[in-house]
């Protein structure tokens, strides 16, 4: 029972929602690298038309060491957390950040690349990773 009273709502909301980042995250990015090429010709295609068209591998390459990142961090905040680490806010913080940036990059992207419906689908995202970064407000 003395486990049972020590959580919170609140806690398993914090950890959930790193959780749920650090699985968005590693997985995309994770994609991201194990068919490089595949990814690479899509976006090409999605930015043809933009003045981004000859630097694609290089953002490409760059969100995909953000989203790893983020992801890694994400669930080291879920397991400092879980640990009741003294750090573990500080990390759980800098890792949401991280996530509503990666995802601003990424909506960036989407709205360049005139693919609408993907840039609303990345809103609702960041509007969760915003409730998120609001669960350790103090």
């Amino acid at each position: 029972m003395a486990i049972v009273s020590e959580i919170s709502s609140l806690w398993v909301a914090q950890i959930g929602s790193l959780l749920f980042f650090g699985i968005l995250f590693c997985q995309s990015g994770l994609d991201k690298v194990t068919d490089w090429s595949g990814n690479l010709g899509w976006l090409k295609g999605q930015f043809e038309k933009s003045p981004f068209r000859s630097q694609v591998p290089l953002l490409l390459g760059v969100i995909t060491i953000l989203e790893v990142l983020t992801g890694l961090i994400c669930f080291a905040g879920a397991i400092l957390t879980v640990l009741r680490h003294t750090h573990s806010a500080t990390i759980s913080v800098i890792a949401l950040a991280l996530s509503a940036l990666s995802l601003l990059f990424l909506f960036i992207g989407q709205r360049i690349a005139k693919d609408y419906p993907g840039a609303s689908t990345l809103a609702i995202y960041f509007g969760v990773a915003l409730i998120a970064l609001s669960l350790y407000a103090k």
